[in-house]
């Protein structure tokens, strides 16, 4: 496997996770180091699926998608260590999650995430979401690798 050069955008992404539209959450890797750390964008749309119901009168982004969406980053960082390409990734723990601003149509996210642990199949990592240099949201994510 060829680890690709960042920047790179979503069809990249589709070839390293799993996810797809309309869940795929992120739109582009600028900096990427295999199986320990990354950081990448989403622009949030006003069309994005979730607003009509959430809420119709004041679109906010759902803070649980905002940490998927700094989890799927972290996905590419670690699906992109040769040893776990192909592989599945699956949430075992979220940890000290806060949320500290809404995330709005028109923001643009950075996520950040960050391993400082990885035990075979287990990763942990410290991941967080800013827009421009406000913090959105941040949390200690514990990820599972699985091959199905």
């Amino acid at each position: 496997m060829t680890i690709p050069t960042p920047p790179f955008g979503r069809e990249v992404i589709e070839s390293l996770i799993p996810h797809r539209p309309p869940f795929l959450l992120v739109d582009e890797i600028l900096e990427l180091e295999p199986g320990k750390r990354v950081v990448g964008l989403r622009e949030i749309r006003a069309d994005d699926w979730w607003f009509p119901g959430h809420f119709p009168e004041r679109p906010v982004m759902p803070g649980v998608l905002t940490i998927e969406a700094i989890a799927q980053a972290g996905a590419v960082a670690v699906l992109a260590a040769e040893a776990n390409a192909g592989k599945i990734p699956f949430f075992a723990g979220i940890d000290n999650c806060r949320f500290k601003r809404v995330v709005e149509p028109g923001d643009v996210l950075t996520l950040e995430c960050e391993f400082v642990r990885v035990r075979g199949p287990i990763a942990k990592g410290h991941g967080r979401a800013l827009v421009g240099d406000e913090l959105a949201a941040e949390a200690t994510l514990t990820v599972f690798v699985s091959t199905a």
